[in-house]
């Protein structure tokens, strides 16, 4: 997997107990489908995924995901969707004859914005031209390429499948059917990286022309192989060394940093991570795919749905794992710990907009991080201080009950 109002409503108090506002502007709405399966797991990776079988259950999944999005169809009656994002696992195994049958399954339950951004994650290994020219006729207008090294020592580390001669050829191949909107997914911090391995890494990503980088540090992660058996990575003054020299370096090609790892061309950044980021709506449909949707009373509901693909393919058993509304408590840091990852965070009227709740609920933890310096002192803007980005759980902990 890869790494993308109007009325002011009348606002109740701030406790878990207590009403919140009616919403009636409800925020944008997007889908996310997910897609269990690898060809094979990487050390690294904590996402749900899955090694593939030789033959992928395609037909049945895709039945599955659309019997999965009826259920919460009666959630969203009247709205439109404004991106997908098939996500994984490798979403890109399966066959555009299994994705279009999926699309125009959605499109018949939800119509779909006249300009929606619909994004393929995809690995270089699973790259054939044919099959990318054939998304691209789906409506699949956006590619996001699981890279993360040119540098076949360093891929050969993370459990990559494919090699540095594949990733280049994967960009060409991805213009040639036709994406001229796409994300290269780039490592740094990756075991025993030098500044110069990650700055070679970052000009060869930079010389493709994408669109859109997601340029992010590895971390270790519970439940991976990694977590079990740490690789060696770089000191710390070294990763430090990486952040800065490639941040200069994306600025100076014109790569605007607008989210803690995310660097777009002017107008190019991700649709349907910004909708994530700004507090927008989602289904999610998928094993182990998780939703948020907001509902006209105020309730936001967040739901998660079962993680095994077995599972998930049993008629036997329920899509649907769980689903929790979101207390009065727990707002303030659901809303800021996605909006503060973007550099130039949110206006401050779309708190109360998306939550329901007063700006005055989100006094407290505000002056505490505006006096320690990690958050910007901007009445009409939420927005993390260069220290609060470098420092985003300190600055989020001010946020939690």
């Amino acid at each position: 997997m890869t790494r993308e109002s109007s009325a002011s409503p009348l606002i109740f108090g701030g406790d878990a107990q207590s009403p919140r506002a009616t919403l009636p502007v409800l925020p944008p709405l997007a889908l996310y489908i997910h897609i269990p399966w690898c060809v094979r797991k990487c050390p690294y990776c904590d996402f749900n995924s899955h090694t593939a079988s030789p033959v992928l259950p395609e037909e049945e999944y895709v039945d599955a995901l659309l019997a999965d999005l009826d259920q919460d169809l009666h959630a969203v009656y009247g709205r439109e969707l404004s991106s997908i994002f098939f996500g994984g696992g490798t979403p890109s195994l399966f066959s555009a004859d299994s994705l279009g049958r999926l699309l125009n399954g959605v499109e018949q339950r939800i119509p779909f914005a006249s300009d929606i951004e619909i994004t393929l994650e995809a690995n270089p290994g699973t790259f054939e031209q044919d099959k990318f020219v054939a998304y691209r006729k789906l409506g699949i207008n956006r590619l996001s390429i699981g890279i993360q090294s040119f540098q076949q020592e360093k891929l050969e580390a993370l459990g990559r499948i494919h090699n540095g001669d594949e990733a280049v050829r994967a960009a060409g191949m991805a213009r040639q059917a036709g994406f001229d909107n796409f994300n290269l997914d780039l490592m740094h911090g990756l075991p025993n990286q030098s500044l110069d391995d990650a700055l070679a890494d970052l000009r060869t990503a930079i010389a493709l022309k994408p669109t859109h980088l997601s340029w992010y540090q590895l971390t270790l992660e519970p439940n991976t192989v990694f977590w079990n058996q740490p690789p060696t990575l770089p000191e710390d003054d070294t990763l430090w060394d990486i952040q800065e020299a490639g941040q200069a370096l994306l600025a100076e090609h014109g790569y605007v940093q607008y989210e803690v790892s995310a660097y777009a061309l002017p107008d190019r950044p991700a649709r349907h991570n910004l909708n994530y980021w700004s507090f927008g709506d989602f289904i999610g449909i998928g094993a182990g795919a998780h939703g948020k949707l907001s509902h006209p009373d105020g309730r936001i509901i967040r739901t998660w749905k079962t993680r095994l693909p077995k599972d998930y393919l049993n008629p036997a058993k329920s899509f649907q794992a769980g689903e929790k509304a979101l207390t009065n408590d727990e707002m303030p840091f659901e809303f800021l710990m996605n909006a503060l990852r973007l550099t130039e965070g949110v206006e401050s009227r779309l708190y109360p907009e998306r939550t329901g709740m007063t700006l005055e609920s989100l006094a407290e933890g505000r002056c505490e991080a505006e006096q320690s310096g990690l958050l910007q002192v901007e009445p009409s803007r939420l927005v993390a201080t260069t220290r609060g980005q470098l420092f985003l759980n300190d600055l989020l902990q001010k946020f939690l009950t």
